[in-house]
């Protein structure tokens, strides 16, 4: 106490004008209407929507490779050009190949000319001597029974005939592995047919009618079986492909109507319908893969062009909406609200429903006519002159090349 009353005047009055200018200045705020950008609740339709980034791509790829292990002699194709089944894209060498085409075609006819010949031939003299065999045999079995020969002479006679008997069967089946239709023949056959298949692999066609997208060889590569030399898109409807997150999967479905735009033409939009949800969600990205098909193939489209996709989810023709940048503190369905009551801010709680990126549907805690701000600088109690605004308008998606996908 002592302390205060020792305090000189003029710093008391010093205190007195602060407080008073605090007061005044709080006076002030309070009472002179601040300029705030507001909205009027209305009426109207409120559509969901989820944008994402994907790419344009054929509706099915053909991946060309050699099924043989070749040095390149030849590409007779680039990227862009068109083809048709039975086009020739690359060539590899052949020669080896082809040598041992015409070694088989030699084997092959030495069989027929002389190798089946002299085995039919073969077998004739065989058929003979086993024959003579025979006839000694008999014979000197009848001398032994009148005692003219030894038995010793007999046993001689039967080794020539099993001798001349087991010769008689090897001609046989010589001739029978050689014959037409043989074993020897159709082996040389599967061998001559396995040649010429690697001759005709030689050369590379298109399987298919398309446009060439990738080349990756060149004359003088020696490429494998596996190896993808080209990659060619097959003629016909493309489709887009866009990777969307996991925690859109809910409202995503078969047959919803897309707006799509192009980073190359974005004053140029076009329609799609979602034909394919994948079964998957790739766990690496946390997305799932869409496809969606064209009502009409846009003049401009290329393979790999990158596509923003704006998929209607959920439509309501009449609600009571507010922008988005009217609510706070949203908590799953509940939010708050700042509304104007007798030129002050007046909080407030709502109840929300179907959400979008630019509006949400309010089931409860408005009515229509009502004015909401959209500063959450303000405090509750504060005089306010609210400056109306229109409701932002939603639109086709802006082109981005990011694959994200987010809820509108």
């Amino acid at each position: 106490m002592a302390a205060v009353r020792e305090m000189p005047m003029s710093r008391w009055i010093v205190l007195l004008v602060v407080v008073v200018a605090m007061v005044a200045a709080g006076l002030v705020y309070w009472r002179i209407p601040v300029a705030a950008t507001a909205y009027e609740v209305k009426e109207g339709a409120l559509t969901q929507q989820v944008v994402a980034s994907g790419r344009v791509v054929a509706s099915s790829r053909a991946q060309i490779g050699s099924e043989i292990v070749g040095r390149v002699t030849e590409r007779l194709v680039r990227e862009g050009q068109q083809v048709e089944p039975g086009d020739v894209l690359v060539v590899l060498d052949s020669s080896e190949l082809a040598e041992r085409v015409q070694e088989t075609r030699a084997a092959l006819r030495q069989l027929e000319s002389a190798r089946r010949p002299q085995a039919e031939a073969g077998l004739a003299d065989a058929r003979v001597h086993f024959e003579q065999a025979q006839r000694e045999h008999e014979r000197v079995r009848r001398l032994l029974a009148s005692n003219m020969v030894s038995r010793q002479a007999v046993e001689q006679a039967e080794e020539r005939e099993a001798a001349a008997r087991a010769a008689l069967e090897r001609s046989r089946l010589d001739v029978e592995a050689l014959a037409p239709g043989g074993a020897e023949e159709a082996l040389l056959r599967a061998r001559l047919a396995a040649a010429e298949a690697a001759l005709e692999r030689a050369v590379i066609h298109s399987p298919v009618t398309g446009t060439v997208l990738t080349r990756n060889v060149e004359p003088g590569d020696v490429v494998q079986p596996g190896r993808v030399l080209l990659e060619i898109a097959r003629t016909g409807q493309r489709e887009l492909r866009v990777p969307f997150d996991e925690r859109h999967l809910g409202q995503l479905a078969v047959g919803q109507r897309a707006r799509c735009v192009t980073d190359a033409y974005p004053d140029q939009p076009f329609d799609a319908t979602i034909s394919l949800i994948a079964p998957i969600v790739d766990a690496a990205r946390g997305t799932v893969d869409v496809r969606l098909v064209m009502d009409e193939e846009p003049w401009f489209l290329r393979e790999d062009m990158t596509v923003s996709v704006n998929v209607e989810t959920a439509r309501l023709e009449r609600a009571l909406v507010v922008p988005n940048d009217a609510l706070f503190g949203v908590e799953g369905a509940s939010a708050r609200v700042y509304g104007v009551e007798a030129g002050r801010v007046s909080p407030r709680s709502v109840t929300l429903g179907l959400r979008g990126l630019l509006h949400t549907e309010i089931t409860a805690g408005l009515t229509a006519g009502e004015i909401v701000l959209a500063d959450p600088g303000l405090s509750p109690g504060q005089s306010i002159r609210p400056r109306i605004t229109d409701h932002p308008e939603q639109g086709a998606p802006a082109p981005s090349r990011e694959p994200f996908s987010f809820i509108r």
